[in-house]
């Protein structure tokens, strides 16, 4: 198991290089310039002024000369300034982050506790009326995107019940009604697409286990269907289903963007729009890398709970 765990963390060093790499070129290829968005309309910024400018935002020397400067402060958990109000980049991650972490995760939650029950219901009783309506219900979550879904909820709580989530984001600690009264909507705007994908995994997959030699032996053994169900069956079951709910988390994370500006939610992906708007290139660097780095170590979770559900794969 060791060795197993060992191997799967040392693959995620020369990705995170790489992708650090990716992250620094493209954000150089975005049209425009900061130098031209902080100037606006001053005429008398000439092209010394300009020049200087540059200099102080570090934007001068070769590319491979402003990577290494930013990677090796990166390394020391220096993100930079931004461009616009010269506030580390790292704290205004660290204020966007929770935000959409609540969101992401309850989300998932949302997700997982409505999708799994309906995944098993529906493999149970198959070609049932539940099993149907279920899978009915799994195309149509599949086909709508979640900024439509967010922007109808709000219109519909709005002119319906006359109720709009608060404005202004209240931390869970301060006021947890508040606060889930503002992320309810939004999460389930996000968690509709992923309840659809695990409800119609969990299916398959429940479908694929209950035909196996073990699940027969265990019911020709006279083992409660309750007990086949819950304790052979699901656990084999669950493994591609922890692969999709890893990977909707990175989804998630950089989708949740639109659903956090319609509602108005301070996140990374509302920082994120802003910061490619601005031309802000610390932000729009540290947000995406700080997207990546959690992207990789949800898979890598998922990879090192891979060993616990079947230890034969930490083996391998």
């Amino acid at each position: 198991m060791g060795g197993y765990v060992l191997k799967r963390v040392l693959f995620t060093i020369p990705t995170l290089i790489g992708i650090s790499i990716v992250i620094f070129f493209m954000v150089r290829l975005l049209p425009g310039d900061i130098i031209d968005v902080l100037a606006g309309a001053d005429v008398g910024a000439n092209a010394d002024v300009r020049e200087r400018a540059r200099e102080q935002l570090g934007l001068t020397g070769s590319y491979p000369a402003q990577y290494w400067r930013w990677i090796s402060g990166v390394l020391q958990g220096d993100l930079g300034f931004s461009y616009r109000n010269t506030q580390p980049v790292s704290e205004i991650l660290l204020h966007a982050l929770p935000i959409t972490i609540e969101l992401v995760l309850l989300g998932l939650l949302i997700a997982v506790v409505f999708g799994l029950p309906l995944g098993v219901l529906s493999a149970v009783k198959r070609d049932s009326g539940h099993d149907y309506a279920a899978r009915v219900g799994g195309l149509i979550g599949i086909s709508i995107p979640s900024f439509w879904l967010a922007t109808l909820l709000l219109l519909f709580t709005s002119r319906v019940l006359h109720w709009v989530p608060p404005l202004t984001y209240t931390p869970f600690y301060k006021d947890p009604i508040r606060n889930l009264s503002q992320f309810i909507l939004p999460a389930i705007s996000i968690s509709v697409f992923t309840l659809a994908i695990v409800m119609r995994m969990v299916r398959a997959t429940m479908l694929e286990v209950l035909g196996q030699d073990y699940v027969r032996t265990a019911r020709a053994k006279g083992v409660r269907r309750k007990v086949v169900i819950s304790r052979h069956a699901l656990r084999n079951a669950l493994i591609p289903v922890v692969t999709i709910v890893g990977f909707e988390i990175g989804i998630l994370m950089g989708g949740s963007a639109i659903v956090e500006i319609i509602f108005g939610l301070p996140g990374i992906g509302n920082t994120l729009i802003n910061a490619i708007f601005n031309r802000d290139y610390p932000v729009v660097q540290g947000a995406t890398m700080l997207l990546a780095f959690i992207f990789i170590f949800a898979n890598l979770f998922v990879d090192l709970l891979y060993g616990v559900l079947d230890p034969r794969i930490s083996q391998e």
